[in-house]
């Protein structure tokens, strides 16, 4: 048998043992960090701009505008078409909470007509983002012939992290309070569990319900536990309510609810060994790893 008829069989085989065609694009879910880009890794950006199709939110479009990542919204049609001064013709798709699913099966047939599509996430795409969904969809969508590429993103965490010093130098968890998906019971259950373990805890969708999370967490730690309030980290003033980061302690973190601003807010809830050190500028929160002296190490 000859190598072009080899490679025919093998391809033939591939595509009936649910293998990719040839013509199909690939759907990439791409991590943005908070959105500047100075936070977005090269591998992000690079599969934004190369992609023909870019699903992604007013505020991330926003984002992506303002370093130059996609064309003006000037330049963008009535369809959401820009063509580059290469050429190079990439359809922007605005997407909202509502459209998740729709836009999902979108996805999948804009892979199947050849096109490579980023869908964008803030953060990573695996935490509390879009990457979940996108699979559930491929299952539930029986979309095993489109190519999924995640690419990961600075998340919450790490950003708010760096922004008050070092608190998870230790073991930590990330802990969601939205409850639109799971109920409270649930994610009372994991606070608290937390808690008891002395982890470092990040919570997430702040939102909603975080003086009821850090009541728990009260009940199993100690008030003088450091606390960090961070808004929109690593978004400078480009983020929903700005940028920020506040030192309080766990006693007294659900009377600061003016500095929780919305969706942007962290909190990072420190352990017995979170400490604080100053410089003459500010505060900063420090989480040893395992030992306090540098001999330790």
């Amino acid at each position: 048998m000859s190598s072009d008829a080899e490679a025919t069989e093998m391809d033939a085989t591939a595509d009936a043992a649910g293998g990719t065609p040839d013509d199909h694009g690939t759907l990439y879910v791409v991590g943005i960090g908070p959105g500047l880009p100075e936070h977005m890794t090269k591998r992000a950006k690079e599969v934004i701009e190369s992609s023909e199709v870019v699903i992604a939110s007013s505020l991330y479009q926003e984002f992506l505008r303002d370093d130059g990542t996609l064309l003006p919204e000037a330049e963008t049609d009535e369809d959401g078409i820009a063509v580059r001064d290469d050429g190079f013709e990439q359809e922007i798709v605005r997407s909202t909470m509502g459209r998740q699913i729709e836009l999902a099966r979108a996805a999948f047939e804009y892979v199947r007509e050849g096109k490579d599509v980023a869908h964008v996430s803030g953060g990573d795409p695996s935490v509390y983002g879009k990457s979940d969904l996108i699979f559930k969809m491929a299952e539930e969508e029986d979309a095993t012939d489109v190519p999924i590429e995640i690419v990961p993103g600075l998340t919450a965490a790490l950003g708010g992290s760096a922004n008050v010093g070092a608190p998870l130098c230790n073991d930590f968890c990330t802990v969601s309070l939205s409850d639109k998906w799971r109920g409270w019971d649930e994610i009372e259950e994991k606070l608290r569990a937390a808690a008891i373990s002395d982890f470092v805890i990040v919570l997430y969708n702040c939102w909603r319900n975080y003086e009821k999370a850090v009541d728990i967490v009260r009940e199993e730690r100690t008030d003088d536990a450091y606390v960090a309030i961070v808004n929109d980290a690593g978004r400078a003033d480009a983020g929903r309510n700005g940028e920020s980061q506040f030192i309080t302690t766990l006693g007294e973190a659900a009377d600061h609810d003016d500095k929780v601003s919305g969706m942007g807010t962290s909190l990072i809830i420190g352990n017995h060994e979170t400490e604080t050190w100053r410089n003459d500028d500010r505060t900063y929160l420090v989480t040893p790893r395992g030992g306090r002296d540098v001999d330790d190490f």
